[in-house]
């Protein structure tokens, strides 16, 4: 099978059960695992934090949860120009060179960690370079939807979107089983509190291998190129990819507006970041839209010809009153999601895994290791993991009732299960033995993960159905790009509120947010006279 595809009538079911299905799966099971390291390594360091932390990095909470904040920055940012490359450049010559990529901060984390003199500002930019990770899911989401008929989008994007974010999982498991020996050599370091994995805790005083968590990836990334290279194809004709070029030309073009995401990424860490590494000028509510303008702008008006023609096309998106219904609401379930991943682990770890010792008055005196806390690396991993496997069946679902009902349904359950993991969050926080409250903070924080994955799939199949062929992949990737800054914005929040000890505020806004979408959804798709009724 050449790399490029002429012919390619998805909605014709002759030419789809003969030739279409075949190349269609081919490229989305070698899409999927790709996909799903990218993942881990965007993701990876809310793991490797709490390891840290675990390790004795001379590194504060904050500075911890920080590092999570400007991978999600970093990664979501790059998820803007990502949407636009599969028509630039071909589905074929991204995923090989996006995935190549991760090889930098796999590579750099694994240097980094196995020096605990390592400086700060030395995490910031591989967690900065880690959003390679995170950018790529705009792109491959977007080649799989040309791939596949209408009529089973939901289920296709759903496999994609969920099997990918079981990399969340995968890495939550892995990481911390593999630092346990020294499979890539180098020294060892001594545990100062009790960590845990899969199968138990671990003592203080065990020796660890934390570099680990950078270089397994290696065994998954070179042979996965090789398979992107060699196993898919580049969609090539006017609705999707009109002329992918030359290969070395695509990975110009994919270089230079990854280029354009990271510079903008970096100024706008630079105004939210306490010195020394930044200003800490300006608010994150004020910081992000000017990152996400700036971006669009500059690479509409930095790009030139055919390139820049691309760009202006697919840029008619921004003109549909449902891309901006569809990205908020999607913000809910993905932002959700992928914010309460990549916090979760950390969160557990502050808030069950200390005893914060309060005054008389109610003011804070110290913290305190709880002896009896639960092991973060325990139990991290269960949440993305329901809601990475349930996410397919949320598409599936959809697209046998609805997506607009599903999201709904989800939106309520959302809401409610945010209020629970509040209450319990405030009770542990105040608790001289807060691990009383944590097993119906983590079934509630399950359900909240479950819902997620269920509106994930079910939002995919309303942009399938309410869009264009030619414009449903440019929207899936924008609505995931402004989406993934909830990997930013939710460990940002929880990092604040947990400095403030009030961390059940972060999730009372999370609330107020979701109840906001429900309506919206109703509004858009649910009501009586909707624009689109129940897609």
């Amino acid at each position: 099978m050449p790399p490029n595809v002429t012919e390619w009538r998805v909605e014709d079911s002759e030419f789809w059960e003969e030739k279409g299905k075949a190349i269609a799966n081919r490229n989305l099971w070698i899409s999927i695992p790709s996909l799903l390291c990218g993942f881990a390594v965007w993701l990876y360091w809310g793991i490797i934090t709490v390891q840290m932390l675990n390790l004795g990095y001379p590194f504060a909470k904050s500075e911890l949860f920080m590092l999570m904040s400007i991978a999600g920055l970093s990664g979501a940012t790059l998820r803007i120009p990502s949407t636009f490359f599969i028509r630039i450049a071909g589905g074929r010559n991204t995923i090989f060179f996006t995935t190549a990529l991760l090889m930098i901060p796999a590579i750099g984390t694994g240097i980094a960690l196995q020096d605990v003199n390592t400086p700060l500002w030395v995490y910031q930019i591989l967690a900065l370079l880690s959003g390679f990770g995170g950018g790529n899911f705009a792109s491959s989401m977007s080649n799989i939807s040309f791939f596949f008929p209408k009529k089973v989008q939901g289920t296709s994007l759903g496999l994609n979107a969920g099997l990918g974010n079981f990399g969340v999982t995968t890495m939550q498991i892995l990481v911390p089983l593999v630092m346990t020996f020294g499979m890539f050599g180098g020294k060892s370091k001594q545990l100062v509190n009790t960590s845990g994995t899969l199968i138990g805790k671990i003592p203080v005083g065990t020796e660890t291998f934390i570099h680990n968590a950078g270089f397994i990836w290696l065994l998954l990334l070179v042979p996965l190129a090789f398979l992107g290279w060699f196993g898919m194809n580049n969609l090539v004709n006017e609705k999707v990819t009109p002329d992918p070029g030359h290969p070395l030309s695509a990975f110009l073009k994919i270089s230079a507006l990854l280029s354009i995401g990271l510079l903008t990424a970096t100024g706008g860490l630079y105004l939210i970041l306490p010195p020394p590494t930044g200003i800490g000028l300006l608010s994150k509510w004020i910081v992000l839209p000017l990152v996400i303008t700036a971006t669009v702008l500059l690479m509409r008006y930095l790009t030139t010809g055919a390139l820049q023609q691309n760009l202006k096309r697919q840029y008619k998106i921004f003109n549909n009153k449902h891309t901006w219904a569809m990205t908020v609401i999607y913000t809910m379930t993905f932002g959700s999601f992928i914010g309460y991943s990549a916090a979760f682990p950390l969160a557990i770890k502050v808030i069950f895994g200390y005893k914060h010792v309060m005054g008389p008055g109610g003011e804070w005196l110290h913290s305190a290791v709880n002896p009896n806390g639960p092991s973060a690396l325990m139990y991290a991993w269960m949440g993305p993991f329901i809601g990475a496997l349930i996410r397919p069946v949320g598409g599936w679902i959809s697209d046998k009732v609805g997506g607009a009902k599903v999201t709904q349904i989800v939106s309520i359950v959302m809401v409610l299960s945010a209020l629970g993991v509040a209450y319990f969050m405030s009770a542990a926080y105040r608790s001289a033995t807060p691990e009383i409250h944590f097993w119906p903070f983590f079934v509630l924080f399950i359900i909240l993960f479950t819902a997620t994955g269920l509106g994930n799939g079910s939002t995919f199949r309303t942009i399938s159905v309410v869009f264009n062929e030619e414009q449903a992949g440019p929207v899936l990737g924008w609505t995931s790009a402004v989406a993934a800054y909830g990997a930013f914005i939710i460990p940002k929040v929880f990092g604040e509120q947990i400095k403030a000890m009030t961390p059940e505020y972060a999730l009372y806004g999370f609330a107020i947010f979701y109840s906001m979408c429900l309506l919206l959804n109703w509004w858009f798709y649910m009501r009586p006279n909707a624009y689109v009724k129940n897609p």
